[in-house]
């Protein structure tokens, strides 16, 4: 553990920006130093370090004495006020530390980092050498010693010369091919920057890589607007930076410890309260410019209100365990009234050309510039995934391959769940500096008769219907959909989309309502800074899907994974209002969203058995008539959802957010069985998460 304790501090290093880049930043200064090109400021300042540290540092006797051959690492800080101060200090011998620590008191009152004119503090590691080197000399003696070439002396130092030199953290994350977190109250923050008029940008396929949206947002900039002044290395840590960062020459890394800690009250249960419990860490970082990586672990416990729980039981997979939390994984009982639910989410990312973009890993994407997809969305758990986007010229072609599971009893087959998979292309055209129009195939098969992965869909061009064909109609269920979005102004921007299951060209004509007609709309409006409101953020959407969209006559080729759609949250046989405001002030944040809806559930009372065309997972040749169909068919229910949520972001850096707020749900089906009832919810929160994905309790 004291090992672990020392490399945890010894990998914690300021960030700062690299040579490029100061002009706007400056390292502290030494007066020798005062008068040289800025560009060589840096290097003039670790030869001072490094010449005082030769000049002052005296070996204790006793070390002398023993031939001891080691280092003495030390992290230490240049603050605000221009004075040297050692933050941490390691060596075998207690009598080194002491005289390091000795050694850095002794460093004269220097001039202090400046960024953007303003006094900074800068923190840098070194590891001193024992017996002392001046590395400020380079020597013959150690160029080549009792022989060794210097080809073989650098192989026998290649170890050492990790940590041998001073090093400052530069945050890399912003111009990388890192995924931004996809949550629909950050992304705000940067919507309307991408979606000016004039840009070509390409907004609908999420989640944005940072080294995308950096070209029309300056993260640089929005994180020294957030950013708290502090003297403390603790404070530096809870307000401002991430707990770990270190960088070479050649990589780059961050480790953040996660936490979503809720304790909440739904007034309409019968226990007393509702409480999450989420304890991880994310790892993420950079080889090289090239390739990126992402890890994060979840362990969670927790109790949620009445209608969440009853849903996630609703969701169980077969065997044991008794839940699956939506958005979150296959949930064991813990104590008698909660759930255990681990996740873990993680990705590599390779740029081999300035226009692609290769992602592999496990995790959700989302297709969209609403609040809702109709197309691909992230309410599901995630799951393994292989994405390539290519952009050129005003093009953005996104290509996802996703990993599915059916997690029913009826498909699995020796306690192992049934495997599926699902291709999609999605292709985004700016047609124009205000119009931009998307198109969008997608086709879902399973592992029967050992098909296995079909490398048919492999092809990122062709189109998925004419392999349908040539495989088999039943072999796969292919859906359609295109989006839109038009520039109003700046501040306005309208999107749209559609999606298309199958229809019948003679019956739309007859006007008769087949069920055949498989189809599904949204239409929004976003309003930026609304009403001359710097940050704040409107948004109306709505949403309207037919009955059996997305489902399918076969049992395990649905537009589904872990029991859980992969477009709507409700499935289909719905039609939604949704209205949203969003606003921001520096580390402030407020939310609410309203949604107005009407569904079509199932009876399943024995009676009636019946698919009305809302759950994606039944057959639609389970319907009760052919024709006549409508939505809100079957038990008609009027759904309303408001949730208001407000918080302060404690720190940009993990997004680690203190938040409260209130959820009013009214859910009134027209008939009741015995999982489809009136009831009447208020749900209170108030905790402390590390924002990194959507969480939809909205169903």
């Amino acid at each position: 553990m004291k090992q672990f304790i020392v490399l945890l501090l010894l990998l914690v290093q300021f960030n700062t920006y690299s040579q490029d880049r100061f002009l706007t930043e400056k390292p502290p200064v030494f007066p020798n130093c005062e008068n040289i090109d800025i560009n060589a400021v840096q290097n003039c300042f670790d030869k001072n370090v490094f010449g005082h540290i030769y000049d002052n540092f005296k070996v204790p006797e006793q070390v002398i004495k023993e031939n001891y051959k080691g280092e003495v690492a030390v992290l230490f800080e240049v603050d605000t006020t221009g004075y040297f101060k050692v933050i941490y200090s390691d060596a075998i011998y207690s009598e080194l530390k002491d005289e390091a620590k000795r050694v850095f008191s002794t460093f004269p009152k220097i001039k202090p980092a400046t960024y953007n004119g303003r006094k900074t503090f800068k923190q840098y590691s070194i590891n001193i050498k024992i017996p002392l080197v001046d590395q400020n000399v380079e020597t013959k003696e150690s160029q080549k010693t009792n022989g060794i070439s210097k080809l073989e002396e650098a192989a026998k130092s290649e170890f050492d010369s990790v940590n041998s030199s001073l090093t400052v953290f530069e945050n890399k994350a912003y111009n990388s091919q890192l995924n931004i977190q996809f949550t629909h109250s950050d992304y705000s923050r940067f919507d309307r920057n991408m979606n000016l008029i004039g840009t070509n940008s390409h907004t609908a396929s999420k989640p944005f890589v940072y080294e995308e949206v950096s070209k029309f947002y300056d993260f640089n900039a929005e994180k020294e607007k957030l950013k708290r002044e502090t003297d403390t290395w603790a404070g530096r840590k809870l307000w401002n930076e991430h707990l770990v960062e270190l960088q070479s020459k050649d990589y780059w890394f961050t480790i953040d410890p996660i936490f979503d800690l809720q304790v909440g009250k739904d007034t309409d249960a019968d226990f007393n309260s509702t409480y999450n419990n989420t304890r991880g860490f994310l790892v993420q970082g950079g080889l090289g410019k090239k390739l990126n990586f992402y890890a994060s672990v979840f362990e969670s416990q927790g109790r949620f209100a009445q209608y969440v729980n009853e849903y996630s039981e609703t969701l169980k997979a077969f065997g044991p365990d008794p839940a699956i939390i939506p958005g979150r994984g296959i949930a064991k009982r813990f104590k008698s009234d909660s759930y255990d639910y681990p996740v873990a989410e993680a990705y590599l990312s390779f740029a081999p050309a300035k226009f692609i973009n290769i992602q592999f890993g496990h995790g959700k994407n989302f297709i969209g510039d609403g609040y809702r997809s109709l197309l691909l969305s992230d309410v599901a758990s995630p799951h393994p995934f292989l994405k390539l986007n290519t952009k050129f010229w005003k093009i953005k072609y996104t290509n996802t391959w996703l990993w599915l599971k059916d997690v029913r009893p009826e498909v699995t087959e020796d306690g192992a769940f049934l495997t599926k998979y699902m291709a999609n292309h999605y292709l985004s055209w700016n047609v124009s500096k205000r119009f931009n129009l998307g198109l969008f195939e997608s086709v879902i098969w399973t592992n029967a008769n050992d098909r296995g992965f079909d490398v048919n869909y492999l092809n990122p061009i062709i189109f998925y219907r004419a392999i349908e064909f040539e495989t088999g109609q039943d072999a796969g269920n292919a859906i359609l959909g295109a989006s839109a979005k038009y520039k109003w102004s700046d501040n306005v921007n309208v999107y749209s989309q559609f999606v298309l299951d199958e229809f019948s060209l003679n019956d739309i004509k007859g006007g008769n309502k087949s069920w055949k007609n498989k189809f599904g709309y949204q239409l929004g409006v976003k309003y930026f800074n609304a009403f001359k409101v710097d940050n704040l953020l409107l948004q109306f959407e709505y949403n309207r899907i037919r009955p059996y969209t997305y489902s399918h006559n076969t049992i395990a080729t649905n537009y589904g994974h872990n029991n859980q759609s992969m477009a709507h949250l409700w499935g289909a046989n719905l039609s939604e209002a949704i209205l949203i405001g969003r606003y921001r002030y520096k580390r402030w944040f407020a939310d609410a969203k309203l949604i107005f809806g009407t569904r079509g559930l199932d009876f399943n009372d024995g009676t009636d058995n019946f698919s009305y065309g809302a759950d994606v997972y039944r057959n639609y040749n389970d319907r009760p008539f052919d024709t006549g169909v409508e939505v809100g068919q079957g038990i008609k229910t009027k759904v309303f959802n408001g949730n208001l949520q407000a918080g302060y972001l404690i720190n940009p850096a993990s997004n680690l957010k203190l938040f409260t707020d209130i959820t009013v749900r009214n859910f009134n089906p027209d008939a009741t069985t015995t999982t489809t009832f009136k009831t009447n919810t208020v749900w209170f929160n108030f905790g402390l998460r590390t924002d990194l994905f959507n969480w939809y309790f909205d169903f």
